[in-house]
Order: C-alpha cells, then structure tokens, then sequence
C-alpha cells in the first residue's frame, strides 16, 4: 500500500538546469511548456511553483520573454490547426482564465495570424479577430510591455503566462468551420450576401421583444420576426435552387452561459430544426454547433438568443422559479414547446407558398444536404436526455412558450 500511494505522489519538481547561469530562450520555452503541462494536468500550484522558479529576479529578461514568446506560438498554431476561432478561444477563455490570461492569449493569437499573407486568411477570420480586439498594439518584446500594461511582477507575469499555455494545451480538436490562417484561397467563394435590410427587420423586431416589459407585446414580436424570417428562408431556397453550383452548408458555434446550458442546448436544437439546421451540443465545453446554410445560421443565432433573454426573464419573474429543478425545467419544457410550435409555422409557412408544389422537393433536397454535411462532420453522434425534475417548473415553462405564438 506504502508503495502504491508513493507512485500517485507528484514527483518533486527537477532543479532549473540552468541555476547559477542565464537561461537561453530555447530553455525558456521548453520549461514554460513543461510548465504549462503540468496545468494542463491538473497539478496544484504548478503555475505559480515554476513562476518563481523561472523568474527570481525582479527583470523579465530577453531570454524570458523570446521563450514565452516561441512557447506560445508553437501551442497557438496548434490550436488553429486544431479549428479553434477567434471567437471560440475568447469565449472558452472567459469561462476558465482571469482576465490578464485571457488578454496574454488574444495577443498570441494576434501575433500568430499577422506571420500570413492578408489574401491568405479568410475574410471571417479577420471579421473575428476585430471583434474580439484581437489586434497587434505592442513593438518587441512582447512580454515586458504586456506585463507593465497590467502592472504585474515578473513572477506574476510568468504565472500567467503558464496558466495561459496550459489552457491552450486542453483545447480539444474542434470541427473546422473556416479555413485555418495561412490556407484560404482568393478564389474561395464566399456565401450569398445577407440581405441587410430584411435581417435588419428582424433584429429590431427582437430587440424590442427583449426590451419590452409586456409579455404580449414581446411574443407578437417575436412571432414576427420568425414569419418575416421564414418567408425570407423560403423565398431564399427556390432562387438557390436554380443556380447550377449552390454553396455547401456551413457551419458555426453558438456558445452557452451557465447555469443550465444543457437545457438551453435544447432551445438551439429546436430553432436550428425549425430553420432547416442540424445542432450538437458539446457539455465539455458548453457550445452548439450547427450546421446549414449561412442564412438560416443567423436566423438560428438571431432567434435562439431572443428567445434565451425571454424565456430567462420569464422563468425568473415566475413567483414559483426559486430552485434549480424549477428552473432547469422551466426551460427544457419551453424549449420543448417552442420547438411544436416553430415546426407547426414551418410547415403552414410552406402550405401557404404560392410555389408549395416547387418547393416541397428543393426542401426535401435541403435537408439531404444539410443532413449529409453533418453526418460528415459527425459520424458518432450520441443522444442524450436533459433531466426534468420539476412538475410545476415543466407546467410554467409550457405555458411561457405557448404564449409566445411564434409563427402563429
């Protein structure tokens, strides 16, 4: 037994190879990444532990500072390799880093994307990189001016830096969604343009639904936006249906706040169906991603995140809503009912086409395509139930979505 609990302790953390000397930036990196393992893994106090270790003077040296760099430039190539955003690591970055790590990660995804060609990044990747300020503001070396903008120690800066390579070690592969920097080709076709005026139709309509106060005042809007957002997804499909080379289905991440993200995972599943998408939601990190054409991927993230603020105003304004059974509930069951409801507008919606007899078969050939692109992206898929544990929460949840009328 003596020695069994002797193998799970941590080892003892080797001396710096280089104590009594300066280090070079090639041992900076490969203690930093080593460092950065051992967070990755778990170990308490690794970041700190090898902070201090790696920094006992009060200077950050050139050495220290080529060596974060070179470490994070290796991890953040893997990561875009691997088809994480811009987007993506800022939103997974908020849920598990402070905000100094959060900001050390965004500039080495900076200064990683400028090393290629402008006609060589895809034009949503640098749409994504402005809107995560994910921009070049410092001159070399990075480092030292990084830490005294955030006023931090070297010690402090280098824990940092350590927690961020660690977070940039657990990211997992993710579906590719754009091409990675560096391969975009100026060739590559680039979606049907959105019509703005009619998605700016949209997008007023459901602010005012989440700004109003009345509940049947916010349902009309709503059940508005999603008839003009149909009728345009209809109008859409016939005219693509003609061209001899339509554009594959895409697709994109919409991710989740806690709590009850699995819940609300649900409510992207039903938007996405009723919108001619597929959805998967993955609990590890707290993201749906959905696949089908870039129109209907903003009506799905339009509409999904309306419906979030009301179903969220509802459930908390409800005078029974004061546990987390209820309100898990309250959402699985409204998600529940405005997925019956959002198919029903559907299909009146495509009864109600002057060119229904057309568009029925362009549908049926829709879905095969969207359906072929997702069994492609995901050939395992596992379906999960969400838990309901709350009969009044299911029951208030119901009723919210039945007032909303949406598509009525």
């Amino acid at each position: 037994m003596g020695k069994k609990n002797r193998r799970k302790r941590p080892a003892e953390p080797e001396p710096v190879p280089w104590a009594g000397s300066t280090p070079t930036a090639a041992e900076v990196r490969d203690a930093l990444l080593a460092a950065g393992y051992e967070v990755a893994r778990g170990v308490p106090g690794a970041a700190k532990k090898h902070a201090k270790r790696l920094a006992p003077g009060l200077d950050l040296t050139a050495e220290l500072a080529e060596g974060a760099r070179e470490a994070g430039q290796r991890l953040i190539a893997r990561v875009c390799r691997g088809g994480w955003l811009p987007d993506d690591l800022d939103q997974a970055a908020r849920r598990h880093l402070d905000e100094f790590a959060r900001s050390y990660v965004l500039d080495t995804l900076a200064a990683h994307v400028e090393r290629f060609a402008p006609e060589t990044l895809h034009p949503g990747w640098r749409d994504r990189l402005a809107g995560v300020g994910a921009t070049r503001w410092w001159s070399e070396p990075h480092l030292t001016q990084w830490a005294a903008k955030h006023i931090l120690t070297p010690a402090e800066a280098l824990t940092t830096v350590v927690e961020a390579l660690g977070f940039l070690l657990t990211l997992p592969e993710v579906t590719l969604v754009l091409p990675v920097p560096g391969t975009a080709s100026p060739e590559r076709p680039v979606h049907h343009a959105v019509d703005e005026k009619k998605l700016g139709r949209v997008r007023a309509l459901l602010a005012k639904a989440e700004s109003s106060s009345f509940p049947e005042e916010a349902e009309a809007l709503s059940a508005k936006a999603q008839e003009l957002m149909t009728r345009y997804a209809l109008d859409r499909v016939l005219v693509e249906a003609g061209e001899a080379a339509p554009d594959v289905p895409a697709t994109r991440r919409i991710w989740l706040d806690t709590p009850y993200v699995d819940a609300k995972s649900l409510l992207v599943h039903v938007v996405a169906k009723a919108d001619r998408c597929r959805a998967i939601f993955d609990p590890r990190w707290g993201y749906v991603t959905v696949v089908g054409d870039e129109d209907d991927l903003d009506a799905v993230e339009l509409m999904t995140t309306s419906l979030l603020v009301q179903a969220t105003r509802a459930m908390i304004a409800d005078p029974a809503g004061r546990d987390r059974a209820f309100r898990k509930s309250f959402l699985v069951a409204y998600a529940t009912r405005i997925g019956e409801r959002l198919e029903q507008a559907a299909a009146t919606a495509v009864a109600e086409s002057p060119d229904a007899a057309r568009l029925l078969p362009v549908l049926a050939s829709h879905e095969l395509k969207v359906e072929s692109a997702f069994s492609t992206r995901f050939p395992e898929v596992v379906h999960k139930s969400v838990t309901v544990r709350s009969h009044e929460g299911w029951g208030a949840g119901r009723e919210a979505a039945d007032r909303a009328r949406l598509g009525d």
